[in-house]
């Protein structure tokens, strides 16, 4: 994993300072063995009492933490941009990653919930990532409302995938505030 300063992060935050967002690069805990509910208490944490001028961004795992607190918040944020966004994963490294991702794919989420205070979503997702699941991520998404923006041979959407800036992501993200 990344982390906060890693991957096309740093330069998308630059990108929207310098149209006059306000923008938090939350660093998660122990990044190395997420845990759910660590992950959603930090969060939670850092963004304080959302609004509709609250718009969220994450990667893979970051996606999963954003729903999850999602289920918890009761007034409507702005909206969610879900970049390599999943709701179950394949081809995982090992039986030890596998283990650490079992809560994530296994703990259901309520779409019904997220729904009631995410007016509006873009699933940016690549037709070859190497966790597989691609159909059924899809359509997870869209379950939600979410727009589905599917790049072609694009991997897990990271820098080892040639993503240091992402322009796609700041393109949806403008659509996604309205600009």
């Amino acid at each position: 994993m990344a982390g906060a300063r890693g991957d096309w992060r740093p330069w998308l935050k630059t990108e929207l300072e310098k149209l006059g967002y306000e923008v938090l690069l939350p660093d998660m805990p122990h990044i190395e063995s997420p845990v759910i509910e660590k992950w959603v208490g930090h969060l939670s944490d850092v963004v304080g009492i959302p609004d509709r001028d609250t718009y969220f961004i994450g990667h893979s795992i970051g996606c999963q933490t954003i729903l999850r607190y999602l289920e918890s918040v009761k007034n409507p944020i702005g909206g969610a941009l879900f970049v390599a966004g999943w709701f179950d994963l394949k081809n995982l490294e090992d039986e030890e990653v596998a283990k650490i991702a079992r809560p994530w794919t296994e703990t259901p989420v309520s779409i019904d919930k997220i729904r009631q205070v995410l007016p509006r979503s873009t699933l940016v997702i690549s037709d070859n990532d190497p966790y597989g699941a691609f159909e059924e991520n899809k359509n997870r998404f869209a379950e939600l409302g979410s727009k589905i923006v599917v790049l072609h041979n694009t991997g897990h959407i990271t820098e080892e995938d040639g993503f240091i800036e992402a322009p796609v992501v700041m393109n949806e993200f403008r659509e996604l505030a309205g600009e």
